[in-house]
């Protein structure tokens, strides 16, 4: 119940600060939808009701699946590489919403 309160909240707190109209709570919003899919993915495999996935100590029939905790390990350190490069852009962006765009066409002509 904890997990899925959890998931919700940064879910809801990730589409939130996306919606926004500045680049760096865009990015944050993203870094947050991420960490809910990790969340998603690690509760696949919790081993709080399953054994250590050590061969020579639990059967593996009954041992938890390392494979989602592979998933998410991947996962953040490519969220990590994403939100660093995001970031970047964000910054050599100056925030380009708030500029205004140069006159084109007939009107700078006259």
């Amino acid at each position: 119940m904890i997990l899925a309160l959890t998931v919700g909240v940064l879910t809801a707190g990730g589409v939130h600060l996306l919606l926004q109209r500045s680049m760096v709570r865009a990015v944050f919003g993203i870094a947050l939808l991420s960490h809910a899919a990790n969340f998603v993915l690690l509760s696949a495999g919790v081993a709080a009701w399953r054994g250590e996935p050590l061969a020579d100590r639990t059967d593996p029939a009954l041992a938890a699946d390392p494979l989602p905790q592979a998933f998410v390990l991947t996962a953040i350190v490519i969220t990590l590489a994403v939100t660093v490069f995001m970031l970047m852009l964000a910054v050599l962006g100056n925030n380009d919403d708030t500029h205004a765009m140069p006159r084109t066409g007939e009107a700078h002509d006259r």
